[in-house]
């Protein structure tokens, strides 16, 4: 099968979309000539009515696809970083999440609001963060964390799809990963993990760079460590069920997520580990997350966001190990 980059595979997923549906267009800020390059040459072929560059303004991009959706359109709102959904949190949060609901589902809103997150690049905290709790914290909005190139083309088309609107989260250190993408058609439904690794003696569920991240971890372990890996792929819908049936096969989990631990969706998961599958629990269940604080720049960074080293840390306290050093690169990226 032919391999390709993950920032390919969702420029595949937009034309490939595009092309199957008049009613799907593109709006954001350089758009046309693409900040992260999941845009570049989609304005040649299908013109600029339907991929459209918009001003500084991610309220009146944001606002413009929610009217649009309601009119029968797909809107693909590319709001660039994922921090500025904060700058349009009525138009996502108030809007595009409840006017299904507020206009006695008479009202669809199929929109997707698309934006890169995640740090590791030394950006400081405005472009940075991973948005995900807050997303989660407003029902009415899905939410998808594609983790490689298959998933991320397959589950963009999925969202683009959708009746409803989905958020849409990349991360911006997987853009040069390259992945099997199938030339065929595809899609990936919402609400199904993905075991990326089987394992026995740990559980990690992990969420878009993290699920690298902690292949690296399980394989420098091997040997040592049993580690499977979870990736839920989406988190609104969560696919509880695959991940209860690994916690009961090795009795310890791990939520690593690049999100503030602090009301963090390693908290949520965590909880309802507990509800579900505490008589199978060895252990309490451990989390591994970004501090609670603004995340820095430059080489400080490293005091924030997760790092290789403190996930194996979580993993040889789980099991009461003696800790060891890594050295740990994922996703062909070195990690700070």
């Amino acid at each position: 099968m032919r391999e390709i980059l993950y920032l390919q595979a969702i420029n595949e997923a937009l034309a490939e979309e595009m092309s199957r549906d008049e009613t799907v267009f593109i709006i954001g800020e350089s758009v046309q000539g693409s900040t992260f390059n999941t845009t570049v040459g989609l304005v040649q072929r299908f013109g600029p009515d339907r991929v459209m560059d918009a001003p500084i303004s991610e309220n009146g991009i944001a606002g413009a696809a929610v009217g649009a959706a309601t009119a029968g359109y797909r809107p693909v709102a590319d709001l660039m970083f994922g921090d500025f959904i904060y700058c349009c949190m009525d138009e996502v949060l108030l809007k595009a999440a409840q006017w299904h609901m507020l206009h006695a589902e008479k009202v669809n809103v199929p929109l997707v609001f698309k934006a890169a997150i995640g740090g590791y690049s030394g950006l400081c905290n405005e472009h940075s963060r991973c948005p995900e709790a807050v997303v989660l914290h407003h029902p009415g909005l899905k939410l998808v964390l594609p983790s490689d190139p298959y998933d991320a083309k397959g589950l963009l088309k999925t969202a683009i799809r959708d009746n409803n609107p989905v958020c849409y989260f990349y991360h911006k250190q997987l853009l040069p990963m390259t992945g099997e993408v199938p030339e065929e058609e595809y899609t990936i439904p919402f609400g199904v993990a993905d075991v990326k690794r089987e394992g026995t003696d740990v559980t990690v569920v992990a969420t878009s760079f993290q699920v690298s991240l902690a292949l690296g971890v399980a394989a420098e372990m091997e040997g040592k460590v049993s580690v499977e890996v979870i990736d839920p792929r989406t988190l609104e819908p969560l696919d509880l069920d695959t991940i209860l049936e690994s916690v009961r096969k090795t009795g310890r989990v791990i939520v690593l997520d690049e999100d503030t631990l602090r009301c963090g969706i390693g908290a949520e998961i965590g909880m309802q580990i507990m509800e579900n599958a505490f008589d199978f629990l060895d252990a309490p269940v451990k989390r591994v997350g970004a501090a609670n604080m603004p995340i820095p720049g430059g080489v400080l960074e490293k005091t924030c966001l997760p790092q290789p080293q403190d996930l194996a840390n979580a993993i040889t306290d789980l099991l009461g190990m003696d800790r060891f050093e890594l050295a740990v690169q994922t996703a062909g990226v070195k990690l700070l």
